[in-house]
């Protein structure tokens, strides 16, 4: 159950319910889409789009996950940066790149690509989009399709965050929470 009530499908019934409306039994298994399939009409809209941007997506998975990474330390979403952790080192991304995101302005470990998104996303969660400067900057670096997923993506995973914060969405069992320290936003 999510700390605000709503009940957890067990994976068997999220799995079944994920079979309707032809999500993989594996997205069934995380904890997100055990709630989420309480409405599968909402859960398969939402798996449709973290599909294309996971699977089949232009803009580099290296970008996408420090995009991912950055929204779930601005946002203190506890969930998406464990879980994107995950997936950013199974991508073989250093760790000190990942650990980067966190005070990427001053990080001489990510490149001016990586720099580019992370000002993107930070001015996108700040005023709600891209400066001219950093659009450009982002260009350089991107192609067009690129380009053109880079505010999805994070309007994606900034959405992702907030029902994660929302709903209070825990962690699967076994998983410890903000690696790989446990450092979290607010110091603690």
């Amino acid at each position: 159950m999510s700390k605000r009530g709503v009940p957890m499908l067990s994976v068997e019934e999220a799995k079944a319910r994920a079979a309707e409306v032809d999500i993989p039994a594996e997205m069934a298994e995380l904890s997100v889409f055990r709630i989420l399939l309480r409405h599968p009409p909402l859960a398969k809209a939402m798996e449709r789009l973290l599909a294309q941007l996971m699977w089949h997506n232009q803009l580099d998975a290296r970008l996408r996950e420090l995009v991912i990474l950055r929204i779930g330390w601005r946002t203190g979403a506890v969930y998406e940066w464990t879980q994107h952790w995950r997936v950013a080192r199974l991508l073989e991304i250093p760790e000190e790149d990942l650990l980067a995101v966190r005070d990427w302005e001053s990080s001489d470990v990510l490149g001016p690509a990586d720099k580019a998104v992370l000002a993107a996303v930070d001015e996108t969660l700040d005023s709600g989009g891209m400066s001219a400067r950093t659009w450009d900057a982002c260009a350089r670096h991107l192609s067009t399709e690129a380009l053109l997923e880079l505010p999805v993506a994070i309007g994606h995973w900034r959405m992702y965050s907030s029902l994660l914060r929302s709903l209070q969405v825990p962690l699967e069992p076994g998983v410890d929470p903000w690696p790989p320290d446990g450092q979290r936003p607010d110091g603690s």
